[in-house]
């Protein structure tokens, strides 16, 4: 083979991959703008969350009055409150005890005959010194939109503090605004561990939800007839 042969070859052998990668190029494009895309979409409905919350989240001690606090589920330990739940309420029963609120509505879930985080968080309130006429139970909260539709349709609340942790109360406050509710946020702080960054990842889907629940408003899975017990709650509280 020539010298002059193994030059031409080798120039044709670059020349070819030059044109492969030319081609390629437009593939490549085309696959980040499409990754690019969905990124921006599954992101979209977080960025909505965080917007529609605007500064309306802080502390009990920023938080302003209303009638009503609304404490979100957050699972048991053999019955009891879980640490996060614990935390939620500890809030709520400070919001109550500087007189921030006048009633504290519990909402979670009950969907089995075993499993019943609104007495649990009942009786941990009346046993820490809120009165019973003060506290009242959703036991139909299987979610947040649930918690929120069902406060604002059924137990008749218009305006209230949010009590959750600071990863979730966002999408609380986003959800309930939606439902008709004014609210302002109480993010309860908790040490970054495992289970708050499980949490926090799992707004990422939940905001997605979130978003189509406030956009299509649908009924709670257990809408049913209107309950007094957040009225009467403050009836009482007038009387003192």
């Amino acid at each position: 083979m020539g010298v002059g042969t193994g030059i031409a070859g080798l120039l044709r052998r670059r020349a070819g991959l030059l044109g492969t990668r030319l081609r390629q190029r437009p593939t490549q494009r085309r696959v980040f703008q499409a990754g690019t895309v969905l990124c921006s979409l599954a992101l979209a409905p977080s960025a909505w969350v965080w917007c529609a919350a605007g500064d309306r989240v802080g502390t009990v001690e920023s938080a302003p009055a209303a009638p009503v606090a609304v404490v979100f589920g957050a699972g048991l330990d053999q019955g009891k409150p879980s640490p996060y739940l614990e935390h939620r309420l500890v809030a709520a029963m400070d919001l109550y005890r500087e007189g921030k609120v006048q009633a504290i509505l519990v909402t979670g879930d009950n969907g089995r005959v075993e499993y019943d985080e609104p007495d649990a968080m009942y009786t941990y309130l009346t046993q820490h010194g809120v009165p019973e006429d003060r506290v009242v139970r959703d036991y139909a909260g299987f979610d947040t939109w649930d918690s929120c539709t069902r406060a604002h349709r059924i137990f008749g609340v218009d305006r209230a503090v949010l009590v959750s942790q600071d990863f979730h109360v966002r999408r609380a406050l986003a959800l309930c605004e939606a439902a008709g509710i004014r609210s302002y946020a109480v993010g309860v702080p908790e040490l970054h561990d495992v289970t708050w960054l499980y949490g926090g990842l799992r707004e990422v889907a939940g905001a997605g939800k979130a978003a189509a629940n406030a956009l299509l408003r649908p009924d709670p899975v257990f809408l049913g007839p209107k309950e007094d017990g957040i009225p009467k709650a403050l009836a009482e509280a007038a009387k003192r």
